[in-house]
């Protein structure tokens, strides 16, 4: 029996002694990053024009505006150097985007912001899903259209990069817009994001 206790003892620290280890590699390989929705939240923000966003299996979605103007949900807090990791599903109809730098959360449009398109059916396709309207060209336009995306936006300064679905779709040099919140739009189509998060460098 001591024998026994002894072995059961000795496990008993080998599995204590791996916790903080196993703890550390997950905060490590997180460090830094806020998530503003996920499957489960669709976070806090503020609201400029309105549509139906809701939580719905899995995902904040919305599939119609209340108004004929697009409609934003915008962050809180403003930033000025990050990076976003940003999952999202559009149809084929779907006009959307992230916003990133606006210069102010009550004027969210492609002036006033970076605006990293989601807009397979744009009538100019060079600023449609994979660019930086009227800043950074996309050619040829990937579709986004009826499956999950992922976008991986950074700007550090004035350069910008856009990588969508591991392919890089926009890197350019532009200083227009230095700090300012994120937002999500909705424009027409169905639209879902199921996971952003932001890292400020």
């Amino acid at each position: 029996m001591t024998r026994i206790t002894a072995i059961a003892a000795g496990l008993a620290v080998v599995g204590l002694a791996s916790v903080p280890a196993i703890h550390t590699a997950f905060g490590q390989s997180d460090a830094g990053w806020v998530t503003l929705v996920d499957g489960a939240k669709m976070g806090d923000w503020d609201k400029v024009g309105d549509a139906n966003w809701e939580m719905k299996d899995g995902a904040l979605s919305a599939d119609k505006l209340i108004g004929k103007d697009p409609a934003y949900l915008v962050s809180k807090k403003s930033y000025k150097d990050f990076q976003i990791k940003a999952e999202f599903w559009a149809d084929d109809a779907a006009n959307s985007g992230i916003f990133i730098r606006c210069d102010t959360p009550k004027v969210i449009d492609a002036k006033a912001c970076y605006e990293v398109n989601i807009f397979d059916k744009r009538p100019d396709p060079s600023y449609g899903t994979g660019a930086i309207v009227d800043i950074s060209k996309v050619d040829p336009m990937p579709k986004a259209g009826g499956k999950w995306n992922t976008y991986d936006i950074t700007a550090k300064g004035g350069k910008l990069t856009v990588i969508l679905n591991g392919q890089k779709t926009a890197d350019v040099e532009d200083s227009k817009h230095a700090a300012g919140p994120l937002a999500l739009q909705y424009g027409s189509g169905v639209v879902k994001f199921r996971k952003v998060q932001i890292k400020e460098l």
